[in-house]
């Protein structure tokens, strides 16, 4: 069985860069979304990052070998993270990007669990459970502290868009185990992503045109977000992810989770003026407290070893 290591100095200042960017995420879809759906702006976004995943395997004269068996758990996982998308591109028109920064990184918390009963050494402490229950609680307050509230147009429906961006928080979770406990384990990250994305590319195309969603107004904000996120999100950060999967245990890496709900809601209230209601601040810091009791086991073995 191999060993993966704890978090190190490496570690953290990559997950740091990758948790404020994937924090922003929210941002540029919510902005963009006059111009060009959530839905279609991943789909598109997408075809572009799986274009530099082929042209770096290229360069790399990595080969697309399906002999080992992977393209099975890589039918699944891409499956998943073509949903965990759909649910949050549509999770945007419903509900205030902070919202969604916080819930739909609430996917450690749902790793932990199914790594619980997949794999020995990702077994859940007592204290860890604490901090499962936190997050729970945490989730329950945010959503349903919002139920109240009337519509606005940054929220026309907020406990939908919130239910829908759990979910997707929940598919990210499921996304993790899979990947961890199937051949993908030992897949090159390069690989392991482009079984992603081009499930995402058909999936979500399919979905933007069942759902109406395929109007693309040609406009610098709809082309600086695509962009952005084609390189950046989906290229960048999620083959740096991935890599680190394959590298560090998963429950040491979303220790630094909680840094992202906390970039989420800063930059919401910053840039969109998204309403920060106590009942979601309470729900936020609960989440935030059960991510880092669920994911710094590591931490507390060595503090205690």
């Amino acid at each position: 069985m191999t060993t993966r290591k704890n978090v190190d100095g490496l570690a953290f200042g990559l997950m740091a860069v990758l948790c404020l960017s994937w924090a922003f995420q929210q941002i540029a879809l919510k902005v963009a979304a006059v111009d060009v759906s959530p839905v279609l702006q991943i789909c598109l976004r997408s075809a572009i990052a799986a274009a530099l995943v082929v042209a770096t395997m290229a360069w790399r004269r990595e080969p697309l070998n399906l002999a080992d068996g992977s393209w099975r758990p890589g039918i699944v996982v891409g499956v998943l993270f073509a949903a965990e998308f759909l649910f949050l591109g549509e999770a945007l028109r419903f509900t205030t990007a902070s919202h969604v920064a916080v819930l739909i990184y609430s996917a450690p918390i749902f790793a932990a669990i199914g790594l619980h009963w997949r794999l020995p050494e990702e077994r859940l402490t007592r204290l860890q459970w604490v901090g499962i229950a936190l997050a729970f609680t945490g989730i329950a307050v945010a959503i349903l502290g919002a139920k109240p509230r009337g519509p606005t147009p940054a929220a026309p429906n907020m406990l939908l868009g919130d239910v829908l961006a759990l979910i997707g928080g929940l598919l990210w979770g499921a996304t993790t185990v899979v990947i961890r406990c199937t051949r993908l384990a030992k897949t090159s990250a390069t690989k392991t992503l482009l079984y992603q994305l081009i499930a995402a590319i058909i999936i979500l195309a399919i979905a933007a045109g069942a759902l109406g969603q395929l109007s693309f107004r040609s406009t610098p904000l709809a082309w600086g977000s695509v962009l952005f996120q084609g390189i950046v999100m989906s290229f960048g950060t999620l083959l740096a992810w991935f890599w680190m999967l394959r590298i560090y245990q998963a429950s040491s890496l979303g220790v630094f989770s909680f840094m992202t709900p906390l970039f989420g809601i800063v930059l919401g209230a910053w840039l969109l003026d998204d309403p920060m209601d106590p009942s979601f601040l309470l729900g936020s810091a609960l989440v935030v407290v059960g991510i880092t009791l669920v994911s710094s086991r590591g931490w507390f073995n060595r503090k205690h070893a």
